[in-house]
């Protein structure tokens, strides 16, 4: 997900959304691909975008950065349920979406510290070098 944000932040939303959904895509090739896929790949993808629109944000504050970081966190993992939800009842249920929520709060809250701490760590150098490709080869 960070890699995913800093592409989208310095390549744009378009590119940040290839990313997200190619990463989601090419990981579950060592990870397992299933019918969860496209629900990464779309999630991931939207991770990527909105941090193309919200850009010049999150480029300005250090604390916009560790908000999308959560808010993306959150949001992706709240997608992810959606999946679990239709997989398991075969229609959404608002019940089920709740007891899915709950029951996948410690994963969403570690991936939640995880993707802060990765975004907070990679930012500087990973966009850097975004901004050296971006300028050396007019990506």
């Amino acid at each position: 997900a960070a890699v995913t944000t800093v592409s989208g932040m310095y390549l744009g939303s378009f590119s940040g959304f290839l990313v997200g959904a190619l990463s989601a895509l090419v990981s579950n090739f060592y990870f397992g691909q299933g019918p969860w896929t496209p629900h990464q790949m779309f999630a991931w993808g939207l991770v990527g975008f909105f941090s193309g629109v919200f850009s010049k944000i999150i480029e300005k504050s250090r604390l916009a950065l560790v908000l999308f970081a959560v808010i993306s966190a959150i949001g992706y993992s709240m997608l992810l349920d959606v999946w679990t939800v239709l997989w398991y009842n075969g229609t959404f249920s608002l019940s089920l979406y709740a007891a899915a929520l709950v029951t996948s709060l410690p994963h969403t809250l570690l991936y939640t510290v995880s993707n802060v701490i990765f975004l907070v760590l990679l930012y500087p150098s990973l966009g850097a070098r975004l901004k050296r490709i971006k300028i050396k080869y007019g990506v």
